[in-house]
């Protein structure tokens, strides 16, 4: 029996891997690379890991090939005596839904997901060209034209249509292999728990069979990491309902579990009576701005391990009952932070100053709050390093804020240096 008919691998070589597309082409390397994550040799999974991440999820985007390795690595990570299967399973995670920023911090809205694709498909494309015209022509300066244009440039109807049903074919994927791989949070091996937790959060189809396993494990579990891991993929799965269990979560001795309570009642509305709920989820988020807790291993998957970054998304979701308050605890975090980890928290704390539309123009200094002025200040006076990203440049840009170093500090009255 050829060793692609057992145990994971059955049934590999029955793919036509060839007649399937990834980043690169032919998608003939894949098995390759699936047979590789089995194997003993450490510095060939790692390679292998890494080569799929290159080209079944390449930069966030999946392909026909995505979809046909999901069902192997679902049996991967189901299989003891598959090394490294937290890895496999964080690479399933990233097959159904690219980077998870994108759905935070509400969770994968799959209606809304499935409705756009099918909205798109019955969609003119002429008409879509027609409103890439018009929306060119209503840039508010150069520079924001030239990215509409250069956007409009790019557009291919069927290319993206292929792409998008790509994507969601890839979740749908993963989706299917849910309940078998539900049962990896009793797993013994605590990295495969966290990682089971983490993918179960975005499958809210499957909330009603994911949900009781998720508040079980709160019950035994002892690694900090985990518990935290598993109480943020049920509030991203969860309703009201949850508050009152999660609410005591809020004084447990571990600061990444207060910080797991707080941003999931955040996401959930976590609202008492009194406030008092509301007052101690921005106190946690507040807290995880100033100094973020040390999740232990396996670590916490969400937002990159970013917790910073994370609690800034919560924050956003205060800003109706704490929108000082919040701004505050926000622009702290990024005084911490250099380089992509401003990222989340930069656009977070914009929205919190400015709002979530971009102003007409910026307004001048003298002219904002204490805690707008405070802002730009702390942009102003982030590293050279930060401001040659240019993700941070574009969210500057995104709400008429001068996106050259500069600039920034000439509009905030600081010296150019």
């Amino acid at each position: 029996m050829n060793d692609m008919e057992k145990g994971p691998l059955a049934g590999l070589d029955a793919v036509d891997w060839a007649g399937l597309e990834h980043a690169y082409g032919d998608a003939d390397d894949v098995p390759g690379q699936l047979s590789a994550l089995c194997g003993p040799d450490a510095e060939e999974r790692k390679k292998a890991l890494h080569e799929l991440y290159g080209n079944i999820f390449h930069q966030g985007s999946r392909y026909e090939a995505s979809a046909a390795a999901v069902p192997f690595l679902a049996r991967m990570a189901a299989d003891p005596s598959v090394p490294d299967r937290d890895e496999v399973l964080e690479l399933l995670a990233a097959l159904a839904i690219g980077y998870d920023e994108s759905h935070l911090p509400g969770g994968v809205d799959i209606a809304g997901w499935r409705r756009e694709i099918a909205e798109f498909r019955a969609r003119d494309p002429e008409r879509i060209r027609a409103e890439y015209d018009e929306w060119v022509e209503q840039a508010p300066d150069e520079g924001e034209r030239r990215v509409r244009e250069m956007r409009r440039a790019m557009f291919d109807y069927d290319l993206q249509l292929r792409y998008a049903e790509a994507e969601l074919g890839a979740y749908d994927a993963v989706r299917r292999e849910v309940p078998g791989l539900r049962a990896l949070l009793d797993d013994g091996d605590a990295a495969v728990r966290a990682a089971t937790a983490y993918l179960l959060a975005w499958f809210p189809e499957e909330r009603d069979a994911s949900l009781p396993p998720l508040l079980r494990l709160l019950d035994g579990e002892t690694n900090p990491a985990v518990t935290a891991t598993a109480v943020v993929a049920a509030g991203l799965l969860g309703d009201g309902t949850l508050v009152d269990r999660l609410r005591a979560l809020l004084t447990a001795e571990e600061p990444v579990v207060r910080w797991s309570a707080a941003t999931a009642l955040a996401r959930l509305g976590s609202v008492g009576a009194d406030g008092a709920v509301d007052a101690r989820v921005l106190a946690e988020l507040a807290a995880a701005e100033a100094e973020p807790p040390e999740a232990g291993a396996p670590g916490v998957l969400f937002h990159e391990g970013d917790l910073r970054g994370f609690a800034a998304v919560g924050l956003t979701l205060l800003a109706d009952r704490y929108p000082g308050e919040a701004l505050d605890a926000v622009t702290d975090g990024l005084a911490a932070a250099s380089g992509p980890a401003t990222f989340a928290i930069t656009s977070a704390a914009v929205r919190l100053a400015f709002g979530a539309e971009r102003p007409a123009g910026p307004a001048a200094y003298a002219d904002l709050d204490e805690r707008q002025q405070r802002l730009i200040r702390v942009l102003a006076s982030r590293d050279e390093g930060t401001w040659r990203w240019a993700n941070f440049l574009e969210i500057l840009r995104a709400w008429g804020l001068p996106h050259e170093r500069a600039a920034m500090r000439a509009y905030a009255g600081l010296p150019t240096e």
